[in-house]
């Protein structure tokens, strides 16, 4: 069983080191009747649907898997209901964590997240200098930008 800790921040631009080495993700929400998400992201040209439990704190259960890429693009097409969202992350290191860094594209674009990984809840990690504030989605819950 997987469990997902993660902290997800605001940041300045601004303030950011330079961006390389990004890759493109495309994603879109297949709607549930409770509180999980269903997820189909897109990463350059490798697929995954990822299942995502309520979020309890920081944590939640989350189970990913790869999909063909044909069928990620049937599924962002016929189910995912909400707006596609559009991203490019890259990877920054900061003392002793990787920061995954979205810029986001299309109708959400000026938007920039950054989130930690975590191994648990009580896990202290230096913030960057180009953070802002906590994103409202701190708590585990994944962004969905309509």
């Amino acid at each position: 069983m997987g469990i997902e800790i993660e902290q997800k921040f605001l940041i300045d631009t601004d303030k950011l080191p330079p961006l390389t080495h990004g890759c493109t993700i495309k994603q879109g929400y297949i709607p549930t009747a409770d509180h999980t998400t269903v997820r189909v992201r897109i990463r350059d040209q490798d697929a995954f649907l990822a299942i995502k439990g309520k979020s309890m704190g920081a944590s939640r259960l989350e189970f990913e898997y790869p999909i063909p890429l044909q069928d990620a693009n049937d599924m962002l097409e016929a189910l995912c209901q909400s707006a596609v969202v559009e991203k490019t992350r890259y990877l920054v290191e900061h003392e002793e964590h990787t920061w995954e860094v979205d810029v986001f594209e299309g109708s959400n674009e000026g938007l920039v997240v950054a989130e930690v990984e975590l191994d648990s809840e009580e896990e202290a990690f230096a913030l960057p200098s180009w953070m802002t504030k906590r994103s409202p989605t701190t708590s585990g819950i994944s962004i969905q930008i309509l």
